[in-house]
């Protein structure tokens, strides 16, 4: 007789119904706040940076920068362009960044000379810690963590998209400050996208620790910091640069 019950009260519960449940509206899916501010983009045609970018170099002087030292930045700046002084260092921005989107157009001289690391060197420092290589691997071939567009010594860049000596090549740079542990380990490893002439190079890749060119990448607890740009001591002509800007995120 039991066996009849619970047959029977599961039959009830198989019938009952229950609410179901409301159809969706596209409305439901739906927020419009907080609108993204307006940012006019820059003029391609005139080399104008985005209305809410922070310009390095305009063309005029290079009152954004130092030579690292307090002094102020001494390379070349001529007709627009700024070239590398080989006699006068690195120069670091005055002002210090977390994560950011930095743009920045280099040519290499047409005339350049030289092979491998010693053809057209520079790098550009993030945070005044980790180097996105800069070099002239048009037809020159060197180790491949040491390529235009490596994280330098860390990851070779995915192609190489070197335009000729003499030609512009742009980068756009998008990065993503590290977070660091009370003990000065990494919470969360910086991280870099290096697009080079439209090109990804390095896609979201992790930033193992400071560039160093002798050893292992090491882990140094930090806040914001500068923008270098390197001073290479191999003995070919100085690279120039142009149209500089960046936007802190």
């Amino acid at each position: 007789m039991a066996a009849v019950i619970i047959s029977m009260t599961n039959v009830n519960a198989q019938q009952k119904e229950y609410p179901k449940q409301e159809p969706m509206k596209p409305g439901m899916s739906e927020y419009w706040t907080p609108q993204p501010k307006v940012v006019t983009p820059g003029d391609i045609k005139t080399n104008t940076a985005p209305s809410d970018a922070i310009v390095l170099f305009d063309g005029k002087d290079l009152s954004a920068w130092t030579n690292g030292q307090g002094g102020p930045a001494e390379w070349i700046v001529k007709n627009g362009i700024v070239t590398v002084d080989k006699t006068k260092g690195d120069i670091v921005t005055k002002q210090e960044f977390g994560s950011f989107q930095l743009h920045l157009e280099w040519c290499v001289p047409a005339d350049i000379e030289g092979e491998s690391q010693a053809r057209g060197n520079s790098g550009v420092f993030l945070q005044d810690k980790y180097e996105v290589q800069i070099l002239d691997c048009y037809n020159n071939e060197t180790y491949v963590n040491g390529m235009t567009g490596s994280i330098y010594k860390q990851t070779p860049p995915l192609v190489n998209v070197m335009r000729k000596p003499g030609e512009w090549n742009v980068y756009d740079i998008i990065y993503t400050a590290p977070i660091f542990k009370e003990d000065g380990t990494y919470l969360y490893h910086p991280y870099v996208t290096v697009i080079q002439n439209g090109v990804v190079l390095q896609n979201h890749t992790e930033i193992w620790g400071t560039t160093e060119y002798i050893g292992w990448p090491r882990v140094a607890p930090h806040g914001n910091g500068p923008i270098r740009l390197q001073m290479h001591g191999d003995p070919s002509k100085g690279i120039s640069f142009r149209n500089m800007w960046i936007r802190p995120m």
